[in-house]
């Protein structure tokens, strides 16, 4: 394996590290994800690996994109499924579009001190 190949595999692990700490009934853009894997500035390579994942238990419904659209075409298969999943989090979704979170209330909460008392 080449080193870039490898700088992908853990850049990759940290990504979806991240997804997985996001909370139910919250979400997050795809910047901010990148962000918090310690990779500013790599929004696709997010969006690339939530399409690759393949993993059925990774809630890859709560990442959105930053203005807190729903990425998928509207009325696609994706955007519905998307769009049902968030609701069953309980996150309300209007017109394909969530409320986003203040960034430092879900720095707080995913990060905080007390995020896992």
């Amino acid at each position: 394996m080449s080193a870039s190949a490898g700088g992908y595999t853990a850049s990759r692990q940290r990504i979806l590290d991240a997804i997985r700490a996001v909370p139910k009934g919250s979400v997050a853009g795809y910047g901010h994800i990148a962000r918090r894997a310690g990779l500013p500035g790599r929004a696709r390579l997010v969006a690339r690996v939530l399409r690759d994942h393949g993993d059925p238990d990774l809630p890859w419904h709560r990442i959105v994109r930053s203005d807190g659209r729903i990425a998928f075409p509207d009325g696609s298969p994706g955007f519905r499924e998307q769009a049902k999943r968030l609701r069953a989090d309980g996150v309300t979704v209007t017109l394909g579009r969530v409320r986003m979170p203040v960034a430092d209330s879900l720095d707080a909460t995913l990060w905080g001190p007390d995020a896992h008392a």
